[in-house]
């Protein structure tokens, strides 16, 4: 029943309760970015969600855009070096992701789910794997609350199927809050390596909308 139907209930409620009352502190941002660094507002890229289907998602931008990734001498800037002074702050505490709340109220996104994942990365999986696809994607989920990016993606894959097969009103709940504790801490949890499911063997830009 709450899989069903009480869960996107909740969905919609939060989503567009918190759009609302969000709404100043997003103007904010919007000033403090567009201040920070040439380029727009939000980042848009495609992801895969719920049974395969493609989708865009929200965030803030935090990184330089491409056309100014560039040293005077024409060398590309590494991408940990494209993250601008506000974009620091906004994946510190997670702010960045705020805006897939407009991903939730539409149905793209669910509050607790596995994370949207890349194309690329889903053409890798294995038929176990891709039953992490079978809900909707989350804006926090039980990977994240769990390592995040400190984990393999073998790692994140098993606690996505693990969170896909227990689904419960309770389970949610322990990991809104959970994920509360971490952004709180403030730990900025370091990106360790790319395995062979997270490895890009192409180029990036073709899945991201930055105009």
């Amino acid at each position: 029943m709450y899989k069903k139907y009480f869960k996107r209930f909740i969905d919609v409620t939060v989503s567009g309760l918190s759009l609302i009352l969000l709404f100043p502190i997003f103007l904010i941002i919007a000033v403090l970015i567009k201040i920070d660094s040439r380029g727009p507002i939000l980042f848009t890229q495609k992801r895969v969600g719920e049974k395969g289907r493609v989708f865009r998602i929200f965030k803030f931008r935090t990184m330089l855009t491409f056309e100014d990734s560039f040293y005077p001498d024409g060398s590309p800037i590494e991408n940990y070096d494209r993250i601008t002074k506000i974009g620091k702050i906004l994946r510190k505490t997670s702010i960045d992701e705020l805006p897939q709340l407009i991903n939730i109220f539409i149905g793209d996104m669910s509050i607790v789910g596995p994370r949207p994942t890349l194309l690329y990365q889903v053409e890798k999986y294995d038929e176990y794997q891709a039953r992490r696809l079978d809900v909707k994607p989350g804006l926090t989920g039980l990977a994240q609350v769990n390592g995040r990016n400190s984990l393999s993606w073998e790692q994140k894959i098993q606690y996505d199927i693990d969170y896909v097969n227990n689904i419960t009103f309770l389970n949610d709940l322990k990991i809104i809050l959970k994920t509360f504790v971490v952004v709180f801490k403030s730990k900025e949890i370091e990106f360790v390596s790319h395995d062979e499911i997270s490895k890009h063997a192409g180029d990036v830009r073709e899945d991201v909308n930055i105009s």
